[in-house]
């Protein structure tokens, strides 16, 4: 640990001694835009939420490949890996995906089996993103289901300021050591094209193509090639090969008072699953080969989003969101000859997964033409048709062989007026009604407060309450065989949730010119009727899900930022505590808070006179205690007892080079991401996880890789 620390901050000295060198652009820097909560656009600074942003330079510094791996760059998420889906979700303040509201330009993304929760990150790239917005704590009144612990809304590029744009791209990585040109070789292979076009002052097009072909990670396996004849369970990958391919296009209009766009956005996904097992097979005549059966996993979206912003008469202001979205999720057995490397038979392609979903979302605001008090009306609605096949054996509401088809519609109408007392207070109350032909009634409500304490400080007051509704595992399952009897519930009720939080933020200046910004935050987020597996039967032993469990977390944060002409770092260090009530239905767990530390650095810096640029990253991640159940596997009849898991401490850093040429016109950069070679971490919270870790293991990464980026904007 002591390296790490010495490694980073030797690093950032060098930024930091670089940076007394005078900027030769000195440019200005624009004040930050954002959209998340607000009426409408508004600048950071005024924001009544404290909204974290990461913008398109800070992702191109970090050299991502998608929205995962730049989240897992923030305090208090975690991006966790999931072994039966593929999926990565994001983990806030220790809530798991389920918890989070996803968007995409401030509409909900579909899902497997919702609307804007449990969204696989992975599946969003970040070469059209212009800025990330994150928003911590219950934000219901404003996006209503699932947003519990917190808002994620990415923003896209739709605008061009010149008549013709190109940019394209192309970065090769290494998996840990793997790398190689090959179709069925090794590594992860980029191309992105992006093409803008601005017709004349009011119309605007674009369209962006990004492919990414990871080829999977063996680790300890011997990948799909790999066999013995006495059949040792080493086929396969510990990370599974994924292959994704996204387009985008975007037409825009502006004049006036109202501008629009139509976007369209279409991905596609290849997940090939190969079985460690090995068969012997019998072709007669004392000849023999060696089959496995294979799965492909498939995945096609489509999200068609229109958006439109006006004045209604001279005064009223009006935003709506108008999105059909469709997601499939297929697969496909076959019979892997392994030897021959050829296959013997395929079977019919089979969805599992399907969701469809009709969302609009409109608000209005600015009836008083006032600066001192304004309101807005808004109204949610969606229709979303889900599909969960019986083919595996998960669904079915009797246990015989019946898939589920369900359509839950939700309405919602939500108020709130912020009003500007004086020059340095604002007060904005909300409240949300939210109807469903699934779930009763829900009320969520909100109190933000922002007082301007000085020129230079700001305190922000937050409180806020959503729901988290029952996801389809929840209500449908029916998981009965010789070792399970797992069923849904129907009559599940959506959790309720609520936050309140306080953030400080100071800015200063120096005489020469540094800018400093010091922030400190503190948040509370309650979770009731929690939906859990519950044991109703030790023998024979059943299970099914029930509004049981509590759950509480407390964070304690402070962040710096410096920065001086080409030079910025940032650096934040929180502590979270976490008491969890478990309940099995006959014992139940102690609410003790278990704290964890999490710290982040980040440090760019551009020579001036070569227009080179360093950027480092880093973050710490403090081990993690949490209650889990522990059974006694000799004696049914035993209730078994909770004990105190552990998931363990690592550190992530990445560092850039990047040398742009022919005035900015093209752009080579390299860099190596997990410098420590983090892989598996330890964890006994829950047993086994991710990608066939062992079963005290959870794997998060797959180890140290380098890459090299090309890049050119015509």
């Amino acid at each position: 640990m002591k390296k790490k620390v010495l490694s980073i901050l030797s690093l950032s000295t060098v930024f930091w001694m670089n940076a007394q060198e005078k900027d030769s652009l000195n440019q200005k820097k624009i004040e930050e835009i954002v959209i998340t909560g607000q009426y409408m656009q508004q600048s950071i600074n005024k924001s009544i939420y404290k909204v974290e942003v990461i913008d398109a330079q800070q992702i191109k510094n970090m050299a991502v490949t998608n929205v995962a791996e730049v989240l897992n760059q923030n305090l208090n998420i975690l991006i966790e890996p999931n072994r039966g889906s593929g999926d990565s979700n994001a983990n806030i303040m220790g809530l798991s995906g389920e918890y989070t509201k996803i968007l995409i330009d401030n509409i909900p993304v579909v899902s497997d089996q919702g609307m804007g929760n449990l969204v696989d990150l992975t599946k969003i790239n970040v070469n059209n993103i212009e800025r990330i917005e994150v928003v911590k704590g219950s934000m219901g009144v404003e996006y209503g289901n699932n947003a519990v612990a917190g808002v994620i809304n990415i923003i896209t590029k739709k605008n061009y300021g010149k008549k013709f744009t190109a940019q394209a791209s192309l970065q090769e990585e290494t998996v840990n050591k793997d790398y190689d040109w090959f179709k069925k070789g090794n590594g992860r292979h980029i191309q992105f094209l992006n093409v803008g076009y601005k017709i004349n002052d009011r119309w605007s097009v674009s369209a962006d193509i990004n492919h990414n072909d990871f080829q999977g990670y063996k680790g300890k396996y011997g990948g799909y090639k790999y066999f013995t004849e006495n059949n040792d369970g080493n086929r396969g990958y510990e990370w599974m090969p994924k292959d994704q391919l996204t387009t985008n296009g975007v037409i825009r209009y502006n004049k006036n008072n109202t501008s629009f766009f139509y976007k369209v956005n279409f991905l596609t996904e290849k997940i090939n699953s190969y079985n460690p097992i090995v068969e012997e097979l019998y072709l007669g005549a004392g000849n023999r080969t060696y089959t496995s059966n294979d799965t492909d996993y498939t995945t096609k979206r489509w999200i068609h989003q229109f958006n439109i912003q006006t004045k209604l008469g001279s005064r009223i202001n009006y935003s709506g969101d108008f999105s059909y979205q469709t997601q499939e999720r297929d697969f496909q057995d076959y019979k892997y000859d392994v030897p021959n490397r050829q296959e013997l038979s395929r079977g019919q392609n089979q969805t599992f997964y399907k969701s469809e979903v009709m969302y609009s979302r409109g608000m209005f605001s600015n009836f008083l033409d006032s600066e001192k008090i304004n309101f807005q009306l808004g109204y949610e609605l969606d229709r979303t048709k889900g599909f969960a096949s019986n083919i595996d054996g998960n669904f079915g509401t009797t246990g015989e062989n019946t898939d589920i088809n369900r359509i839950i519609f939700n309405y919602a109408n939500f108020l709130s007026a912020e009003w500007n007392v004086n020059s340095w207070f604002s007060l904005r109350p909300g409240v949300r009604l939210a109807l469903s032909n699934k779930f009763d009634s829900q009320y969520n409500y909100s109190v933000t407060a922002r007082f301007k304490t000085t020129e230079k400080s700001d305190l922000r007051f937050i409180f806020g309450s959503a729901n988290r509704f029952p996801v389809y595992d929840e209500l449908y399952t029916m998981r009965v065989d010789f070792n399970h009897d797992i069923r849904g519930n129907e009559n599940l009720k959506p959790e309720t949730g609520y936050s309140a939080g306080i953030f400080w933020d100071y800015n200063t200046k120096s005489s020469n010119d540094w800018k400093f910004n010091f922030s400190a935050s503190g948040m509370y987020l309650d979770v009731k009727d929690r939906i859990v597996d519950v044991v109703i039967s030790n023998s024979p032993l059943k299970l099914t899900y029930l509004n049981v469990d509590n759950y509480k977390s407390i964070l304690f944060g402070g962040g710096i930022n410096i920065r001086k002409g080409d030079f910025t770092f940032n650096t934040g260090v929180s502590v979270v505590g976490i008491s969890q009530i478990l309940n099995t239905g006959n014992i139940t767990s102690p609410d003790d808070f278990n704290f964890y530390t999490e710290a982040n650095v980040a440090a760019n810096y551009t020579l001036p006179s070569t227009k080179t640029l360093f950027a480092l990253y880093y973050k710490y991640s403090g081990t993690q205690k949490r209650y889990t159940h522990q059974a006694n596997a000799s004696d049914p009849q035993d209730p078994g007892q909770y004990v105190l898991g552990e998931l363990g401490d690592f550190s992530m850093m990445n560092f850039t080079v990047s040398q742009p040429f022919f005035k900015n016109h093209f752009e080579i950069s390299a860099g190596v991401k997990n410098i420590f070679d983090v892989s598996s971490v330890r964890n006994t919270i829950q047993s086994g996880d991710s990608h066939n870790a062992a079963s005290d293991q959870q794997n998060l990464f797959y180890g140290r890789s380098y890459f090299a980026r090309l890049n050119y904007n015509f």
